[in-house]
C-alpha cells in the first residue's frame, strides 16, 4: 500500500539571507510542512494547503523544483505503508508562522546549517541541499 503527501521547503529570504521553515512533529522529528492529497487535488494544491493548515502561511512556488521522498511508516491502526511524498520549493514573504498543534509539537525559521543540524533522516538532508542547490540556480542566493 502507498500512501502520497505533498509538501514544500518553504523559504524567507531576510536581509540577504535565506531561512527555511522547519516544522517538528509530534514525535519529534524535524522536517518540511506537508500532507495527504486529498481527492481531486494536484500535488501543488496540496502543498500550498497543508503550509497554511500547519503552519499559516502563504506561499508562492518558486521555479520547477521537484523531489520526492519514499519511506516506511506505521499506521495508527499498526498496518504498515510506502509514503511517497512529493516536495516542491516555496517562498513566503509576509506573515508569522502560526503552530497547528494538532499535528505538530514546533515550527520555526532556521538557517541551512541549523536545520542540516537538526534533521533526523538523511533524506530530509538531501532534500534541503537539492532546494539550496535550486535556490543559487535561480539566483534567489
Amino acid at each position: 500500500m502507498t500512501e502520497k503527501s505533498c509538501g514544500a521547503v518553504v523559504f524567507k529570504k531576510e536581509n540577504g539571507k535565506i531561512l527555511y521553515v522547519i516544522i517538528c512533529s509530534k514525535e519529534g522529528f524535524y522536517g518540511f510542512p506537508k500532507g495527504h492529497v486529498e481527492i481531486g487535488e494536484g500535488e501543488w494544491e496540496t502543498a500550498a494547503r497543508e503550509i497554511k493548515e500547519e503552519t499559516g502561511l502563504t506561499v508562492s512556488r518558486v521555479g520547477d523544483f521537484r523531489t520526492e521522498d519514499e519511506h516506511p511508516y506505521v499506521r495508527r491502526d499498526g498496518s504498515t505503508a510506502i509514503k511517497r511524498v512529493v516536495y516542491f520549493l516555496a517562498q513566503f514573504s509576509a506573515g508569522n508562522i502560526s503552530v497547528q498543534r494538532s499535528e505538530l509539537s514546533d515550527a520555526r525559521l532556521m538557517s541551512f546549517e541549523e536545520a542540516m543540524s537538526s534533521f533526523q533522516f538523511e533524506s530530509s538532508k538531501r532534500i534541503l541541499t537539492e532546494a539550496r542547490e535550486a535556490l543559487k540556480n535561480y539566483n534567489i542566493i
